[in-house]
């Protein structure tokens, strides 16, 4: 089969690319501004003057506050950071948290830990589009439940829980509303005052920003201890020297990723998918989405049962075609063991378990690259089936 003289990347929700702009201010940053933001020379005085600009973007991005933001070093340690902070905090008033059965593994890990040290979780179902049961989550609120923590976007599949709605419910009781928006975050309009979050995590890698660097949206009046020990940075939220030029290319790709962006992408990917369905289909192709392609869905999402090839073996043919895409989540893709999100979804027997790919988009990505995708997977597939 010949190899592409272009490389199509279409596994986003992995990682993304650092976008141009994003490299441009770092490195102007790094060049010029090196200072320790705790300092108070006139080196530190201007790192912290950057420090705080960009916090201000990204606070405004979600309607947040500057000071409910802490730069953490990426999405797994946001999620740890609230969960684990959480309980330790909250364990007198209740041992009692909340979740589902298609979180990432940076919260799921966390509470498996809490469990073995006397916590009680409970794991909501979803259904074959991968949603939660709302009248579920209120006959699960106890009141010693003192956290619910459900995702916005699951990184698999794409679908878009109703965070609006979960905040209204856990609002009024005494838990805490911690979302991982890892995926969601500059993808999908986000405002923590309407949809009455707590407790928000992200990570730049996902929007064309750099890796080892995140936020954990703190929301004012909740005071969670430092997860790391050391200095008083963060407000004494975060312990650790900021990464200035990191953070300031955090902001640049927040920009990126505005309101208005988000919109003007979301047609765009939603155009993608369609092509990308319809073109299998006139081909002649055997398949099925797991979930939805629109309703409920992540625009940049899709998850495709490919029936009777596995997984691996269609993953590794289109690599050697010059494509990327996944199987699962990147942080688990060198295991051998299915995706717990398809199992949550279909029932561990389900043959899609083992069968199903990730294709995820980015603002690189053009409808040539969809065309191109179909193609090859056309050829692939037809003949692998006539082996």
């Amino acid at each position: 089969m010949k190899i592409m003289n272009k490389r199509i990347y279409l596994d986003n929700a992995g990682t993304s690319p650092m976008a141009p702009e994003v490299v441009k201010t770092m490195t102007d940053m790094m060049t010029n501004v090196f200072g320790n933001a705790s300092a108070t020379n006139y080196y530190g005085r201007e790192a912290k003057n950057v420090l705080e600009k960009s916090r201000h973007t990204i606070a405004q991005s979600i309607n947040a506050q500057d000071n409910e933001i802490i730069f953490t070093s990426g999405g797994t340690e946001s999620d740890n950071t609230a969960i684990m902070q959480t309980a330790m905090l909250r364990q007198n008033e209740g041992k009692h948290i909340i979740s589902t059965k298609i979180e990432h593994e940076a919260v799921l890990k966390p509470l498996q830990r809490l469990e073995k040290m006397g916590f009680e979780v409970t794991y909501l179902d979803v259904d074959e589009n991968g949603q939660i049961n709302l009248d579920e989550l209120k006959k699960a609120i106890r009141p010693d439940t003192i956290l619910v923590t459900i995702m916005m976007i699951n990184n698999e599949v794409g679908s878009l829980e109703p965070i609006k709605e979960i905040g209204e419910i856990v609002a009024p009781t005494n838990a805490w509303f911690h979302t991982d928006a890892v995926q969601a975050y500059g993808e999908v309009p986000i405002d923590v005052e309407d949809m009455k979050i707590d407790l928000l995590s992200t990570s730049a890698h996902k929007l064309n920003g750099p890796k080892l660097l995140g936020f954990l949206y703190e929301r004012n009046g909740i005071d969670l201890p430092s997860y790391l020990q050391g200095g008083d940075q963060e407000l004494k939220r975060r312990a650790g020297t900021e990464n200035v030029p990191a953070i300031a290319g955090f902001a640049k790709a927040a920009e990126i990723h505005s309101n208005e962006a988000i919109e003007t992408n979301r047609e765009k990917y939603l155009g993608f998918k369609h092509a990308l369905v319809d073109g299998l289909k006139e081909n002649g192709i055997d398949f099925e989405v797991n979930g939805h392609i629109e309703e409920n869905m992540a625009p940049q999402v899709i998850n495709i049962w490919f029936k009777g090839i596995k997984s691996d073996v269609l993953l590794t043919n289109l690599d050697l075609s010059g494509i990327v895409g996944a199987a699962g989540s990147a942080c688990t893709a060198g295991s051998l063991n299915p995706s717990h999100v398809l199992i949550a979804m279909y029932g561990e027997d389900n043959p899609r378990v083992y069968e199903s790919l990730r294709f995820s988009f980015g603002i690189e990505n053009t409808m040539e690259d969809i065309e191109q995708l179909v193609a090859t997977l056309t050829k692939i597939i037809k003949r692998l089936k006539n082996r």
